[in-house]
């Protein structure tokens, strides 16, 4: 009778840990997919990413051993002009999805460590505000290529 608010305790502190989903778990990435370019030229890498979960979740970077830099990017045209900033974060809303397609936000991938060819995959690891990551794996296209080949299109950029 005596262990019974120390069990009580316990399960109490398993249900709550249990109760707590990463960034990480609740978000899928699919249509992943990298625009290779000649040389050491910088590539944009896009993925679609789904939040299956009851919070909005942010991307805040990713890593690959393929590129000594990843940086989150927007695009973006105002007045005929464009232009491609830095950004801190993505917001992925809860029960939503975010794309990253060429145009809008998009990861710059910078110094390829090793060439990297059409038909390749890359493995990034995308980062969350939470201090999850999620290893996802890009397919490497052509230059000219315009979506991940699977015949999906971006219909918006975020």
């Amino acid at each position: 009778m005596k262990y019974l608010p120390a069990f009580a305790l316990f399960a109490a502190l398993s249900f709550t840990a249990g109760a707590y989903a990463s960034a990480a778990d609740q978000v899928h990435a699919t249509h992943a997919w990298i625009r290779v370019l000649p040389g050491t030229l910088p590539a944009g890498a896009y993925v679609t990413l789904e939040n299956d979960g009851d919070q909005s979740v942010a991307l805040t970077g990713a890593s690959s051993k393929a590129y000594a830099q990843v940086m989150l990017h927007r695009s973006s045209t105002q007045g005929g002009v464009s232009r491609m900033t830095m950004v801190d974060s993505l917001s992925v809303p809860a029960h939503g999805t975010a794309e990253l397609a060429p145009a809008g936000y998009h990861l710059m991938l910078m110094q390829p460590t090793t060439p990297v060819k059409p038909g390749a995959t890359i493995r990034l690891l995308l980062k969350f505000s939470d201090g999850s990551t999620l290893p996802a794996d890009f397919i490497a296209r052509p230059a000219n290529a315009l979506d991940d080949g699977s015949g999906h299109t971006d219909s918006h950029a975020h």
